[in-house]
Protein backbone atom coordinates (compact mmCIF):
# COMPACT_ATOMS: atom_id res chain seq x y z
CA UNK A 1 0.00 0.00 0.00
CA UNK A 2 1.47 3.20 -0.94
CA UNK A 3 0.86 6.64 0.32
CA UNK A 4 -1.38 8.55 -0.06
CA UNK A 5 -3.68 6.04 -0.10
CA UNK A 6 -5.96 6.67 -2.74
CA UNK A 7 -7.85 3.48 -3.79
CA UNK A 8 -10.67 3.44 -6.70
CA UNK A 9 -13.93 1.50 -6.47
CA UNK A 10 -15.79 0.99 -9.68
CA UNK A 11 -13.58 3.96 -11.32
CA UNK A 12 -14.13 6.48 -8.79
CA UNK A 13 -10.95 7.23 -6.16
CA UNK A 14 -12.62 7.16 -2.98
CA UNK A 15 -11.39 10.10 -0.31
CA UNK A 16 -10.43 8.06 2.45
CA UNK A 17 -9.59 10.75 4.85
CA UNK A 18 -12.93 12.36 4.11
CA UNK A 19 -14.83 8.69 4.61
CA UNK A 20 -12.97 8.11 7.55
CA UNK A 21 -13.95 11.46 9.04
CA UNK A 22 -17.79 10.96 8.46
CA UNK A 23 -17.14 7.11 10.17
CA UNK A 24 -15.33 8.90 13.18
CA UNK A 25 -18.74 11.09 13.75
CA UNK A 26 -20.51 8.07 13.53
CA UNK A 27 -19.15 5.70 15.46
CA UNK A 28 -17.97 8.01 18.06
CA UNK A 29 -21.59 9.13 18.40
CA UNK A 30 -22.80 5.41 18.54
CA UNK A 31 -20.01 4.59 21.09
CA UNK A 32 -21.71 7.67 22.74
CA UNK A 33 -25.49 6.59 22.87
CA UNK A 34 -23.78 2.93 24.18
CA UNK A 35 -22.16 4.58 27.06
CA UNK A 36 -25.46 6.77 27.73
CA UNK A 37 -27.44 3.63 27.90
CA UNK A 38 -25.30 1.57 30.20
CA UNK A 39 -24.50 4.09 32.93
CA UNK A 40 -27.37 6.68 35.05
CA UNK A 41 -26.73 10.34 33.36
CA UNK A 42 -27.22 12.85 36.20
CA UNK A 43 -28.16 15.21 33.37
CA UNK A 44 -31.83 15.02 31.80
CA UNK A 45 -32.23 14.37 28.13
CA UNK A 46 -33.26 17.66 27.00
CA UNK A 47 -30.59 19.17 28.69
CA UNK A 48 -28.24 16.86 26.95
CA UNK A 49 -29.22 17.35 24.14
CA UNK A 50 -28.51 20.93 24.44
CA UNK A 51 -25.12 20.23 25.43
CA UNK A 52 -24.60 18.51 22.37
CA UNK A 53 -26.09 21.16 20.38
CA UNK A 54 -23.83 23.71 21.58
CA UNK A 55 -20.33 21.44 21.56
CA UNK A 56 -21.24 20.89 17.91
CA UNK A 57 -22.11 24.83 17.10
CA UNK A 58 -18.74 25.57 19.46
CA UNK A 59 -16.82 23.07 17.34
CA UNK A 60 -17.73 23.92 13.94
CA UNK A 61 -16.86 27.67 14.53
CA UNK A 62 -13.85 26.72 16.87
CA UNK A 63 -12.29 24.45 13.99
CA UNK A 64 -12.55 26.79 11.17
CA UNK A 65 -11.23 29.94 13.14
CA UNK A 66 -8.41 27.78 14.28
CA UNK A 67 -7.49 26.22 11.19
CA UNK A 68 -7.86 30.05 9.67
CA UNK A 69 -4.99 31.10 12.03
CA UNK A 70 -2.93 28.20 11.10
CA UNK A 71 -2.46 29.45 7.47
CA UNK A 72 -3.49 32.93 7.50
CA UNK A 73 -2.90 33.46 3.77
CA UNK A 74 -6.18 31.42 3.12
CA UNK A 75 -8.32 34.33 4.52
CA UNK A 76 -7.29 36.36 1.53
CA UNK A 77 -7.16 33.54 -1.12
CA UNK A 78 -10.90 34.16 -1.70
CA UNK A 79 -11.03 30.19 -2.44
CA UNK A 80 -14.21 29.28 -0.76
CA UNK A 81 -14.24 25.81 -1.09
CA UNK A 82 -10.72 25.70 0.66
CA UNK A 83 -12.24 28.05 3.27
CA UNK A 84 -15.13 26.14 4.35
CA UNK A 85 -12.76 22.95 4.31
CA UNK A 86 -9.91 24.17 6.54
CA UNK A 87 -10.00 23.01 9.75
CA UNK A 88 -8.42 21.46 12.92
CA UNK A 89 -9.80 19.13 15.47
CA UNK A 90 -7.71 21.13 18.37
CA UNK A 91 -10.12 24.27 17.15
CA UNK A 92 -13.15 22.10 17.29
CA UNK A 93 -12.36 20.65 21.07
CA UNK A 94 -11.72 23.84 22.55
CA UNK A 95 -14.35 25.44 20.71
CA UNK A 96 -16.92 22.86 21.60
CA UNK A 97 -15.82 23.42 25.10
CA UNK A 98 -16.96 26.76 25.19
CA UNK A 99 -20.28 26.00 23.26
CA UNK A 100 -20.75 23.51 25.90
CA UNK A 101 -20.24 26.25 28.79
CA UNK A 102 -22.16 28.73 26.90
CA UNK A 103 -25.22 26.04 26.48
CA UNK A 104 -24.94 25.11 30.38
CA UNK A 105 -24.87 28.48 31.43
CA UNK A 106 -28.02 29.36 28.73
CA UNK A 107 -30.11 25.87 30.37
CA UNK A 108 -28.84 26.35 33.92
CA UNK A 109 -27.36 22.67 33.90
CA UNK A 110 -25.14 22.69 37.31
CA UNK A 111 -23.67 19.04 36.45
CA UNK A 112 -20.54 18.16 34.92
CA UNK A 113 -21.23 16.33 31.73
CA UNK A 114 -17.50 15.94 29.99
CA UNK A 115 -16.98 12.30 31.46
CA UNK A 116 -19.34 10.40 28.92
CA UNK A 117 -17.99 12.12 26.14
CA UNK A 118 -14.26 11.68 27.20
CA UNK A 119 -14.11 8.14 25.39
CA UNK A 120 -16.51 8.89 22.44
CA UNK A 121 -13.83 11.68 21.70
CA UNK A 122 -11.06 9.76 21.50
CA UNK A 123 -12.21 7.15 19.47
CA UNK A 124 -13.60 9.61 17.02
CA UNK A 125 -10.29 11.67 16.86
CA UNK A 126 -8.32 7.83 16.40
CA UNK A 127 -10.42 7.38 13.49
CA UNK A 128 -9.91 10.60 11.83
CA UNK A 129 -6.30 10.52 12.45
CA UNK A 130 -5.97 7.06 10.50
CA UNK A 131 -7.37 8.71 7.88
CA UNK A 132 -4.54 11.93 8.38
CA UNK A 133 -1.68 9.24 8.29
CA UNK A 134 -3.37 7.56 4.99
CA UNK A 135 -3.40 10.88 2.97
CA UNK A 136 0.12 11.54 3.60
CA UNK A 137 1.46 15.06 2.50
CA UNK A 138 -1.87 16.01 1.08
CA UNK A 139 -2.93 17.02 4.52
CA UNK A 140 -0.74 18.72 6.78
CA UNK A 141 -0.56 16.44 9.61
CA UNK A 142 2.86 15.29 8.60
CA UNK A 143 6.58 15.70 10.26
CA UNK A 144 9.34 17.50 9.57
CA UNK A 145 12.24 16.08 7.70
CA UNK A 146 14.29 13.54 9.80
CA UNK A 147 17.00 10.55 9.78
CA UNK A 148 15.25 9.04 12.56
CA UNK A 149 14.24 5.49 12.41
CA UNK A 150 10.77 5.41 12.81
CA UNK A 151 10.69 8.07 9.42
CA UNK A 152 8.39 7.19 6.78
CA UNK A 153 8.28 8.80 2.63
CA UNK A 154 4.40 10.21 3.31
CA UNK A 155 4.03 10.86 -0.32
CA UNK A 156 6.71 13.53 -1.15
CA UNK A 157 9.74 11.49 -1.82
CA UNK A 158 11.13 12.65 1.73
CA UNK A 159 12.03 10.56 4.86
CA UNK A 160 9.71 12.61 7.60
CA UNK A 161 8.35 11.89 10.96
CA UNK A 162 5.13 10.09 10.71
CA UNK A 163 3.28 11.96 13.81
CA UNK A 164 0.07 11.11 13.11
CA UNK A 165 1.33 7.85 14.09
CA UNK A 166 3.11 8.59 17.39
CA UNK A 167 -0.33 10.21 17.72
CA UNK A 168 -1.91 7.63 17.33
CA UNK A 169 -0.16 5.60 19.71
CA UNK A 170 -0.57 8.16 22.32
CA UNK A 171 -4.04 8.31 21.80
CA UNK A 172 -4.36 4.59 22.64
CA UNK A 173 -2.59 4.36 25.40
CA UNK A 174 -4.78 8.03 26.74
CA UNK A 175 -7.96 5.53 25.90
CA UNK A 176 -6.60 2.84 27.81
CA UNK A 177 -6.24 4.65 30.75
CA UNK A 178 -9.44 6.62 30.51
CA UNK A 179 -11.15 3.55 30.36
CA UNK A 180 -9.96 1.72 32.88
CA UNK A 181 -10.92 4.73 35.25
CA UNK A 182 -14.14 4.95 33.44
CA UNK A 183 -14.86 1.32 34.15
CA UNK A 184 -14.84 2.15 37.78
CA UNK A 185 -18.11 3.46 37.85
CA UNK A 186 -17.29 6.94 40.11
CA UNK A 187 -18.49 9.82 39.29
CA UNK A 188 -15.06 11.78 38.39
CA UNK A 189 -17.53 14.99 38.16
CA UNK A 190 -15.99 16.04 34.92
CA UNK A 191 -12.47 15.29 36.21
CA UNK A 192 -11.70 12.48 33.37
CA UNK A 193 -12.33 15.14 30.65
CA UNK A 194 -10.16 18.16 32.18
CA UNK A 195 -8.01 15.30 32.18
CA UNK A 196 -7.90 14.10 28.89
CA UNK A 197 -7.68 17.74 27.40
CA UNK A 198 -4.88 18.75 29.34
CA UNK A 199 -2.87 15.35 28.56
CA UNK A 200 -4.31 15.92 25.10
CA UNK A 201 -3.44 19.56 24.44
CA UNK A 202 0.02 19.21 26.33
CA UNK A 203 0.93 16.03 23.78
CA UNK A 204 -0.13 18.14 20.66
CA UNK A 205 2.16 20.97 22.02
CA UNK A 206 5.10 19.16 22.13
CA UNK A 207 4.41 17.55 18.59
CA UNK A 208 3.94 20.55 16.88
CA UNK A 209 7.87 21.56 17.72
CA UNK A 210 7.81 18.72 14.87
CA UNK A 211 5.95 20.09 12.06
CA UNK A 212 7.30 22.18 9.16
CA UNK A 213 4.65 25.40 10.47
CA UNK A 214 5.47 28.90 8.61
CA UNK A 215 3.36 30.94 10.55
CA UNK A 216 4.92 31.01 14.04
CA UNK A 217 3.81 33.98 16.55
CA UNK A 218 6.86 34.23 19.06
CA UNK A 219 8.28 30.68 17.94
CA UNK A 220 5.25 28.90 18.65
CA UNK A 221 2.22 28.15 16.46
CA UNK A 222 -1.20 28.79 16.59
CA UNK A 223 -2.09 25.19 18.04
CA UNK A 224 0.40 25.77 20.65
CA UNK A 225 -0.82 29.37 21.63
CA UNK A 226 -4.18 27.47 21.75
CA UNK A 227 -2.61 24.75 23.97
CA UNK A 228 -1.37 27.61 26.42
CA UNK A 229 -4.91 29.09 26.37
CA UNK A 230 -6.38 25.52 27.34
CA UNK A 231 -3.75 24.50 29.95
CA UNK A 232 -4.17 28.49 31.63
CA UNK A 233 -8.08 27.64 31.09
CA UNK A 234 -7.60 24.53 33.32
CA UNK A 235 -5.17 25.92 35.54
CA UNK A 236 -6.92 25.78 38.81
CA UNK A 237 -7.94 22.11 38.14
CA UNK A 238 -3.79 21.42 37.92
CA UNK A 239 -3.06 23.67 40.63
CA UNK A 240 -5.80 21.50 42.46
CA UNK A 241 -4.41 18.05 41.16
CA UNK A 242 -0.62 18.69 41.83
CA UNK A 243 -1.52 19.89 45.51
CA UNK A 244 -3.13 16.67 46.02
CA UNK A 245 -0.52 14.87 44.48
CA UNK A 246 2.06 16.16 46.99
CA UNK A 247 -0.47 15.87 49.69
CA UNK A 248 -0.50 12.04 49.08
CA UNK A 249 3.16 11.85 48.87
CA UNK A 250 3.89 13.32 51.83
CA UNK A 251 1.14 11.14 53.71
CA UNK A 252 2.83 7.82 52.19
Amino acid sequence: MSIPFEPEVLGVTINVHLTLEYLAFILAFRYYVFLRNRRKDTISKTNRLSIIIGATLGALIGSRVIGLLENPLLISSYNYVELLNTKTIMGGLFGGLIGVEIAKNIIKEGHSSGDLFTLPIIVGIFIGRVGCFLSGTNEFTYGVETDFFLSMNLGDGVQRHPITLYELVFLLLLFIIVKYYFNQKVNYKGKLFKLFMILYFGFRFLIEFLKPNEFLLGGLSTIQWLCLLCWIYYLPFISKSIAYANKKVHIL
